[in-house]
């Protein structure tokens, strides 16, 4: 599937094809070059499920989280992960990256070339 987004007012179209195609899939891969719009992508994605919470980069702390309510007023969990400064593996162990990725939460991961072994057969890859 290809979603085709020229302008960031597009994005919330996207996430909603991108939801629609995913089914209840809540694992998500996001790759695409430095400044190419990940962080953007998953601000929107969190829009979409009406997060209050400030949506930043986890860079620096590689893992933010986020809530949301679902129409029964039950509270969700978006995980929004930046594995870019990680550099093995280990490291990527050591933060816990394999409850995020097996728990039944939304996750989304940004540069996930070091942990492509572990992710689950049903991630959705999404290229920016």
């Amino acid at each position: 599937m290809e979603i085709a987004v020229h302008q960031e007012n597009e994005l919330p179209k996207a996430v909603e094809a991108l939801l629609a195609f995913a089914q209840n899939k809540k694992k998500f891969a996001l790759t695409g070059d430095l400044g190419a719009g990940k962080t953007t992508f998953v601000q929107a994605f969190c829009r979409h499920f009406n997060v209050r919470e400030k949506v930043t980069s986890p860079t620096y702390s590689l893992v933010n989280e986020y809530t949301f309510l679902e129409e029964n007023g039950q509270e969700q969990l978006i995980h929004h992960l930046d594995l870019y400064r990680l550099e093995t593996l280990e490291e990527a162990q050591e933060i816990g990256i394999e409850e995020y990725l097996y728990d039944e939460y939304y996750c989304l991961i940004e540069w996930p070339g070091l942990i492509a072994g572990l992710l689950p057969e049903n991630v959705v890859h999404v290229k920016i």
